[in-house]
């Protein structure tokens, strides 16, 4: 039995997402919680809140106890890049992509 919980359209790039998630991937909850809150990126603040929205689907819809669960799956994927425009020297411009994530986290039960 496995909780899921999603987050689309964040505002942070992809990569910079993976590097966080490689630290917490196959981790108990509680402790991948911990790794989170003392993990000095951008990304670490999204994700302990998706980590506690897993959390908290598998306790409260499939009735799975906390103290069992560790994150079996946590991917990211590139979400829609907005465009923008940096002006440059010369009259020229400069194209400024500000991308975006999808993260997905799936929590499930040790035997």
């Amino acid at each position: 039995m496995e909780a899921k919980a999603s987050l689309r359209h964040a505002r942070i790039a992809p990569r910079k997402v993976q590097i966080v998630l490689d630290l917490i991937r196959n981790k108990p909850a509680d402790q991948a919680l911990a790794i989170l809150q003392h993990t000095p990126k951008a990304a670490s603040e999204p994700l302990s809140k998706l980590l506690k929205s897993a959390v908290a689907n598998a306790e409260n819809n499939f009735g799975l106890s906390r103290d069992n669960l560790y994150v079996s799956e946590c991917f990211v994927t590139p979400g829609p890049t907005m465009k923008r425009i940096r002006p440059r020297a010369q009259g020229r411009a400069f194209r400024v992509l500000k991308r975006s994530s999808h993260v997905f986290i799936t929590v499930a039960e040790r035997e």
